[in-house]
């Protein structure tokens, strides 16, 4: 059945029931900062969003599921599903850098039949296995916590795979070639991808203070901790691992968020032994990103004190973004607001009453 294969892949998720919109951030000064300029009592500005016109090469689909499937095994091609939101400009990179890539657009015209659904959306949608939703319901019973979110569904109407958040177009490529290729009964995306990795002029991880060191002594924490904590999965010669450190989590104001957490740092594909503190037996990095189905680095996991993972970043962000998910574990807004993209909608608006300038982009 579709929905509990879906249910498997969202396990990495928290399921918490909807309840309140309106969460506090944990630390105001922080955030006022990391948000923008305070604008002395005036409303803040809000930039940073994107309005996205969607290809017209899309399928023109009544959200019949089972018979887009169908449709798309008929022509040998298989469908990609993408939930979006207004204003996203994560949507908007997706369609107007990736999409802008003649290769990829060439290979989704020829290998996918793709829709588009609107996360917040009230169009009616029937799922493979016959129930009815709403676009909102739908994205809600999927745990859609980002967007672009995208799915990839096999000729049966399995998952192949899902992807939480914007890829560039380099990464993206990797995802249409696994998924086209059928290659997700035979390996893992990482192990697909690792294949492409570059072993020249191997270095070690970049090494940054606030990582937290671990041994024999000191495992990782994988339980209860006396802080929240935060796996970070690397690996080397990695730009965009570069970039988060120099860009993302550099400021004061991200630092001050992330001096909150015990923050440990993994090479996913690194053989040397490592401890956690769930077993008694050493482990390897590889083998710890394979058990929680890490594929691309960065990514970042957050967890509880109590050893819950609350949200995953394993896709691009931004800094507002970042410094949100960090809020959103470090005031336990996830225990009462499950649905991120509502938590920082709700922060965003908070920081503007309060006359902070937000850009979602910055």
């Amino acid at each position: 059945m579709l929905s509990n294969t879906f249910r498997y892949f969202a396990a990495f998720l928290t399921t918490c029931i909807l309840t309140t919109f309106l969460l506090l951030p944990i630390s105001r000064a922080a955030d006022n900062n990391s948000a923008g300029t305070q604008t002395n009592g005036a409303i803040g500005s809000y930039s940073g969003a994107a309005e996205t016109i969607y290809p017209s090469w899309f399928k023109n689909s009544f959200l019949e599921l089972e018979d887009d499937v169908a449709e798309a095994a008929e022509q040998g091609k298989r469908l990609m599903i993408i939930f979006h939101q207004d204003g996203c400009p994560y949507c908007n990179a997706f369609v107007e850098r990736n999409l802008a890539q003649k290769d990829i657009e060439d290979t989704l015209k020829t290998k996918f039949d793709v829709i588009d659904i609107n996360m917040w959306g009230d169009h009616e949608v029937a799922s493979v296995d016959g129930n009815i939703y709403t676009e909102k319901s739908f994205a809600e019973a999927l745990k859609v916590q980002f967007t672009p979110t995208i799915l990839f569904l096999t000729e049966t109407g399995s998952l192949a795979l899902r992807i939480n958040g914007y890829y560039n177009p380099d990464r993206f490529r990797v995802v249409l070639d696994y998924v086209s290729e059928k290659m997700e009964a035979k390996l893992s995306l990482a192990e697909y991808a690792a294949q492409f990795k570059s072993h020249d002029n191997e270095k070690s991880l970049a090494e940054y203070s606030y990582f937290s060191p671990h041994d024999e002594e000191n495992p990782i924490v994988q339980g209860k901790n006396s802080r929240p904590y935060i796996l970070f999965f690397e690996q080397t010669n990695c730009r965009n691992c570069q970039q988060l450190h120099d860009s993302v989590l550099a400021t004061s104001e991200t630092q001050e968020l992330l001096s909150m957490f015990d923050v440990f740092q993994i090479n996913m594909w690194g053989p040397e032994q490592i401890f956690t503190s769930d077993s008694k037996e050493p482990t390897t990095g590889r083998l710890l990103a394979e058990r929680l189905n890490v594929s691309y680095a960065p990514t970042m996991i957050l967890y509880s004190a109590d050893g819950v993972e609350i949200i995953r970043s394993e896709a691009w962000f931004k800094k507002f973004h970042t410094q949100s998910i960090f809020d959103y574990v470090l005031s336990d807004g996830w225990k009462e607001q499950p649905n991120f993209q509502r938590f920082i909608s709700s922060r965003a608006d908070t920081l503007r009453e309060e006359g902070v300038d937000v850009n979602i982009w910055d």
